[in-house]
């Protein structure tokens, strides 16, 4: 199965989209003539995998090679990097073409930054004088299509940049994605934001569309209705919460990195010792499209209920006589033996680590703190994970869900968590503890809380959770429904006016404009069910809203997104874009410095 995920079923046209950055790619290789070497970008690797088959790329000269510190090994004489913009990667640049000079090899050198070129990093070749050898291009990728809903500008670090560094330069690159999504689709009338750095997209997006118009005046509907941009800053509890959802807890134990997974190939029923199999996860996968948005509870009835149904045909087969017809239905149900085969490995394999006891606590502790109602036992319980040396990781992420519930921690528990934390994991970890409370997420408590405000405000927590036919998002936490969420449910209801008040509690400011010149066309606050007919575009489909999370949106929170458009009451279909897709734990690591 390819890896290059199918989006002939998209709500919006991303194949032509996805074309296009093909083309760019293609017509680079082909303005270099004859044979080329191209160095990409091991961070970039993932992404152009998702866009274009190696296959194309060698068919047009590409030999293909990683960037790194060592020489590049190649007989062409044409070299090609395909780098992002980073200060660290012009170092390896340098070196690898002063190790060509010094061995008196004589080469053509191409660097092509992705998406755009900095003039930091040309005052590094500059520096190294290797400038005047080099000829300089951009590739302006600036989101991949991971599946047929879900957009991704591949930028890993955007939520500690913004709330630790201070560095916003990942907004203008969010804006400029989003416009040229607005290039093909049409100018986005209606935009909601919450959070600061999601207000400021906003503006740059209305700036880029007042420098560079996108021309709508062909377009009698722009096929985008509503885009909704929200901080991960807004809702840092989700994150930290452990997903419920197959996907979702694929990628908590196993990481989904692009739309796949590598595993030793033994987890698969494949008996080779020590191989990895790369185990791609998108929707031209057919049963994995049905079961990515159950809660795994349910998952494992699935599949044992199709295995049954499967035995009992092929029962049938043997001691029955069959129509032609019925042997025609039983190949085709054949055809999907490897695709159950696979999701049954899978399964068997997360169940080693969800029937374990640890986890079944955390859970239950995760649930106590989003709750917010017992504090003693929440910190005697961290307290505990930190003298039996859990992973740093684990205990960070709880301690986090723990600040951000209680509006941080008393002075004497903070000091006294902070100080065991260091003596048992080592002081090299400050560094992570500065960066925790610059951002706000480990904090000391200066007033008392609004969380349960919120919880109640917009029914975060429901009781008796039904997870086999579930009737509101909560399934994907069991029982918890993930705040940001909930927001992008209002917005799409009914705007941001009817919650003001809610969402004064959260980090950041809102705004909400009407842009392009179709403020005049039915509102999209009036948009539920069958009196939203007037809002669907031209060609009868639904309306569209894209939702984007600055900072990382986690699997569970992307089933609850799809959950709530399949609903019957809601006449709209949802593309998802973020910087990243995260889970607690890699979120987490992003702040994860050591001193030294």
């Amino acid at each position: 199965m390819a890896q290059i995920p199918n989006l002939d079923n998209s709500p919006l046209n991303l194949k032509s989209f996805r074309e296009q950055s093909q083309k760019d790619l293609v017509d680079i290789l082909k303005n270099i003539r004859g044979k080329k070497c191209l160095v990409i970008d091991p961070k970039l690797s993932g992404s152009i995998s998702l866009i274009i088959q190696t296959t194309i790329l060698r068919e047009n000269g590409a030999e293909l090679r990683h960037l790194s510190a060592e020489p590049v090994q190649t007989d062409c004489t044409k070299v090609v990097y395909l780098v992002r913009s980073e200060f660290s990667l012009m170092r390896f640049i340098c070196s690898n073409i002063h190790h060509d000079t010094s061995q008196g090899l004589q080469r053509e050198y191409y660097v092509y930054f992705v998406p755009r070129r900095e003039v930091v990093c040309e005052k590094v070749l500059e520096e190294e004088n290797v400038h005047n050898l080099v000829t300089i291009g951009e590739y302006p990728l600036y989101m991949v299509p991971l599946d047929e809903d879900v957009l991704s500008f591949e930028l890993d670090l955007a939520n500690k940049e913004c709330l630790v560094d201070g560095n916003t330069s990942s907004l203008w690159h969010i804006a400029k994605g989003i416009h040229k999504l607005e290039s093909s689709f049409g100018v986005i009338p209606n935009v909601r934001a919450k959070g600061k750095a999601s207000v400021r997209i906003a503006d740059i997006l209305n700036r880029m569309q007042a420098e560079e118009p996108v021309n709508s005046s062909d377009m009698v509907m722009p096929e985008i209705n509503t885009l909704i941009l929200i901080d991960r800053e807004v809702d840092m509890v989700t994150p930290m919460c452990s997903q419920l959802t197959y996907e979702g807890l694929l990628d908590e134990f196993l990481h989904i990195n692009n739309g796949a997974m590598e595993l030793d190939s033994s987890i698969m029923g494949v008996q080779q010792e020590g191989k990895k199999m790369k185990v791609p996860l998108n929707s031209s996968d057919k049963l994995f499209k049905e079961i990515r948005d159950l809660n795994f509870e349910v998952v494992v009835q699935v599949l044992r209920q199709k295995a049954t149904s499967m035995k009992q045909d092929y029962t049938d087969m043997t001691t029955t006589h069959q129509t032609v017809s019925e042997l025609k239905d039983f190949v085709k149900k054949l055809n999907s033996l490897p695709e159950m085969t696979r999701h049954i490995n899978l399964a068997q394999h997360l169940s080693t680590f969800t029937s374990k006891h640890s986890f079944q606590s955390r859970l239950d502790m995760e649930q106590t703190l989003v709750e917010a109602q017992s504090y003693d036992i929440c910190y005697d319980y961290i307290e505990e994970l930190i003298h039996k040396q859990e992973p740093l990781v684990t205990v960070v992420r709880l301690l986090i869900l723990f600040s951000i519930t209680n509006s941080g921690l008393p002075k004497k528990n903070f000091d006294h968590l902070r100080r065991e934390l260091l003596h048992s994991y080592g002081f090299e970890h400050i560094a992570m503890l500065n960066n925790l409370e610059k951002a706000g997420l480990l904090k000391k408590q200066e007033s008392k809380g609004n969380w349960l405000t919120i919880k109640r405000n917009l029914q975060l927590v429901t009781e008796d959770t039904d997870t086999t036919n579930p009737n509101d998002i909560a399934y994907v936490f069991s029982g918890y429904a993930p705040l940001s969420i909930r927001l992008v449910q209002h917005a799409v209801r009914s705007g941001w006016r009817p919650m003001e008040e809610t969402l004064k509690l959260l980090p950041g400011p809102h705004s909400e404009m009407k842009r392009g010149g179709f403020s005049s066309s039915s509102s999209f606050d009036t948009l539920h069910g069958a009196s939203a007919a007037v809002d669907r575009v031209a060609d009868g489909r639904r309306s569209l809203v894209l939702v984007v999370f600055i900072g990382g949106v986690t699997f569970a929170e992307i089933s609850a997104l799809r959950f709530l458009s399949a609903q019957e009451a809601m006449a709209y279909d949802m593309i998802i874009g973020t910087t990243k897709i995260v889970n607690g734990n890699t979120l987490t690591q992003t702040y994860m410095e050591k001193l030294g």
